[in-house]
């Protein structure tokens, strides 16, 4: 069987012939017609027949040749493609090029990632710098904190969405070990820090609402990872993408002796498609300062007929950074009544009625920082 590139080789041969075939014919068309009109006098009657007969065939056969057009080569092809981008999905996008330019497309990555490693051995070495975080984590990154698999089509597009204010210390260790977790899981991903501006009091969940909103301005994410900066995991055998159930990721820290403070726990890290998030109209905001925002997104889950799905105890490990609580985001007595009315507000508080100012956007070659003013109280 010929290869593409032997295909396109002959087809560009046979598309040159047609060209020459079609300016010779031009040319014969239009000595004839000035043979014609020159010499007619000297012709006799028959001859001058012959001639307009033979003329008025080559013009039909310029008109049907021109007609269907035998120049449309490759390179009109990739301008159509080109066109179409807007409408293909990327993926099936590198698989066309791919065809085109004689090379063989990328193939899906396979369910289960072969370069996982399993335990983890995590250790917060407080005199690593971020230099050292950028020489072992920039490989293959690109700006923003974006990465794809180099040898095959991720099938998860993952937003992995960080709450923040003044951790850079924390936000160190964990961009130290999530990269390499993450590029041995073959995820197509972006990693988004939502910075609270401001000394205002904290918000936990209306950052983590930001965040979906901005890094879909990005990128056609599918699936986002909402992480705090401080859980680090201890087997990347816990595949960070979007399950059919949300997904409770943090099963097991060690700051709850690696198991479940209580049954409806939701939080540290967890998982959400695009439809999940949206059936619950997000995160709700109006929780601030700390405490109850997860048992909020726990409720809002089992409202709306969904159940949560976490891994395996020994998989879903997590070690937390210890640190003290931050300054102004105490724990907030008035956050746990609002639970009674989780039924009432989930669909008229959450993403729907999301207000914040955007400040700036800076690019980091290891993360994208959204630094966002949500209007907190003092």
């Amino acid at each position: 069987m010929p290869s593409d590139q032997e295909d396109r080789k002959s087809h560009n041969k046979l598309a040159d012939w047609r060209d020459s075939c079609l300016l010779s014919s031009f040319a014969l068309f239009l000595f004839l017609f000035r043979c014609l009109i020159y010499f007619r006098a000297k012709m006799n009657r028959l001859l001058r027949i012959f001639l307009i007969v033979v003329l008025l065939a080559l013009s039909f056969m310029l008109a049907v040749w021109l007609n269907n057009d035998h120049s449309y080569t490759h390179d009109h092809r990739y301008a159509e493609l080109s066109l179409m981008a807007g409408m293909i999905p990327e993926e099936q996008k590198e698989s066309i090029v791919s065809k085109f330019n004689g090379s063989s497309p990328l193939p899906p990555c396979p369910p289960t990632p072969p370069g996982l490693e399993g335990p983890l051995r995590i250790e917060f070495e407080w005199s690593r710098s971020m230099s050292d975080v950028r020489k072992a984590s920039r490989e293959n990154l690109h700006e923003g904190g974006r990465f794809k698999p180099l040898d095959c089509i991720s099938r998860h597009k993952v937003a992995v969405i960080i709450p923040y204010r003044n951790r850079k210390d924390h936000l160190k260790h964990w961009l130290y070990y999530l990269h390499p977790i993450l590029k041995r899981q073959q995820v197509d991903y972006g990693v988004y820090v939502i910075n609270q501006h401001g000394e205002g009091t904290f918000n936990r969940a209306k950052l983590l609402n930001v965040g979906y909103v901005e890094s879909l301005k990005e990128y056609a994410y599918d699936c986002f990872v909402f992480s705090d900066v401080d859980l680090v995991p201890m087997d990347d055998r816990n595949l960070y993408r979007c399950h059919g159930e949300p997904r409770h990721m943090a099963a097991a820290m060690d700051k709850f002796g690696f198991q479940m403070p209580y049954k409806n726990y939701f939080g540290g890290v967890v998982a959400l498609s695009r439809e999940q998030y949206m059936r619950i109209n997000g995160f709700p905001n109006n929780y601030w300062g700390w405490g109850a925002e997860d048992d909020d997104m726990h409720r809002r889950i089992t409202l709306k007929g969904m159940a949560v799905s976490r891994p395996d105890s020994r998989v879903g490990m997590y070690k937390m950074v210890r640190h003290l609580r931050d300054t102004h985001n105490e724990v907030n007595p008035q956050n746990p009544g609002q639970l009674h009315n989780t039924a009432r507000t989930m669909d008229t508080d959450g993403i729907n009625s999301l207000i914040y100012s955007l400040i700036k956007i800076e690019k980091d070659e290891l993360y994208t920082m959204i630094d966002v003013d949500i209007h907190a109280p003092n």
